[in-house]
């Protein structure tokens, strides 16, 4: 595996940090800059949308551009969106920062998928990714806690100045590492790729993505919150329990990558029925320590294990298009990080209490197995209906 490519996975690793931290400094955010919990909570929302928004213009702005110049390009801006937000006391411009960060992390995903793509031999693409990926789950761990920890000891700003500094790291090591120009015989086509985005089953498997994953955040966003609020446990243990969702998001996303190549609707079942029992248990126990505690890693590990089932999906169907696919996965997880703590912030200023978030998650996973269902099915009726020696006749998409 060439070192570029675990360079790409601590760029994530960056990233992703400063995407997922926010779920432990809401609190924090929210009295320092003078307003509300649910407020606060849209700032996860707010990255959400630069996220996909970014994710298909900048795939299409930057199709024909040097990789490297691509990713430099991104990390540049992401790095000064964090130095801008750790300046300001203003609500307005952490939120418009947290946009313009988003909106080049998103660029700097689908760029950086079809990068390491194309470094490595066909054997090694699943690994490649998985390398990639990697970088984000590993900010679920040690990214969360960490940013938890040091906001709530030294403030959410002195976390933000972190995040700019590993970014621009990583940024040296995309320089040192990334080849420039682009490979040989690769000219892609903007016409081509979106013709290739023409598939039905392609857009029901976003639908898929943006229901589970929407399921998982609108409880993920706001647990900080319903740990000290609803389950009574002091802020020092917070990190802790992130932690412990960090945990089992590993465990789950390790589980999916060993399974989803062989059994992909079986481990979508699975992970998304899991889900949603979860939450009902954590909406139901969640003044308990005792149960909500372990239910949170629970969370973390049904949440993830879906994650290499419905990435893989997206880019089998869509073999034509690797930027796009990639732009377009993107793009699904986060219309599924937007609606998610929009919902449980609505849930939350209704007066409906922290619990209500889980409740809706609850409800999202059974949406989610309903597209799982629906695609399954159209699977099963496509390999029914291929010839002997087509793809769809061995099941594959």
């Amino acid at each position: 595996m060439p070192p570029a490519v675990y360079v790409l996975g601590l760029a994530i690793f960056a990233q992703g940090t400063s995407e997922l931290m926010l779920a432990g400094l809401v609190p924090e955010m929210a009295a320092d800059l003078h307003v509300s919990i649910p407020e606060a909570g849209l700032l996860i929302s707010a990255f959400a949308i630069g996220m996909l928004v970014g994710a298909p213009v900048l795939a299409a702005a930057t199709l024909r551009l040097p990789r490297r110049t691509a990713l430099l390009s991104f990390m540049a801006v992401f790095a000064l969106s964090h130095v801008a937000g750790a300046l300001t006391s203003s609500y307005a411009v952490v939120f418009a920062t947290r946009v313009v960060g988003a909106f080049v992390y998103a660029g700097f995903w689908a760029v950086a998928a079809a990068t390491a793509i194309g470094l490595v031999p066909v054997t090694a693409r699943a690994r490649a990714m998985s390398v990639v990926a990697g970088g984000l789950t590993v900010a679920t761990i040690v990214g969360l806690s960490a940013g938890t920890f040091i906001g709530q000891h030294l403030g959410w700003r002195a976390a933000f100045w972190a995040v700019a500094a590993l970014s621009a790291l990583a940024a040296a090591g995309v320089l040192a590492t990334i080849p420039g120009g682009r490979p040989e015989g690769d000219s892609p086509s903007l016409a081509g790729e979106l013709r290739a985005l023409a598939d039905a089953r392609l857009w029901l498997s976003c639908l898929m993505t943006a229901l589970a994953t929407s399921a998982l955040l609108v409880s993920f966003s706001y647990l900080s919150a319903m740990l000290v609020e609803t389950t009574g446990l002091d802020a020092a243990w917070v990190p802790a329990v992130l932690g412990l969702y960090g945990v089992g998001a590993l465990a789950g996303i390790t589980v999916g990558g060993r399974v989803a190549d062989a059994r992909p609707f079986p481990l979508l079942y699975a992970g998304v029925a899991g889900l949603v029992v979860t939450s009902a248990a954590l909406a139901l126990t969640a003044g308990v320590a005792a149960a909500a505690v372990p239910l949170v890693g629970l969370l973390g590990a049904f949440g993830f294990a879906t994650n290499p089932a419905l990435n893989t999906r997206v880019f089998a169907l869509a073999k034509g298009a690797p930027t796009f696919a990639a732009a377009m996965n993107v793009a699904s997880f986060n219309v599924g990080i937007t609606v998610g703590p929009w919902l449980g912030g609505a849930a939350i200023d209704a007066g409906l209490g922290y619990p209500s978030v889980a409740w809706i998650g609850a409800a999202l996973g059974v949406a989610a197995l309903g597209s799982v269902a629906l695609a399954a099915h159209g699977q099963a009726r496509g390999a029914f209906h291929a010839g002997p020696g087509r793809p769809e006749a061995a099941g594959r998409p």
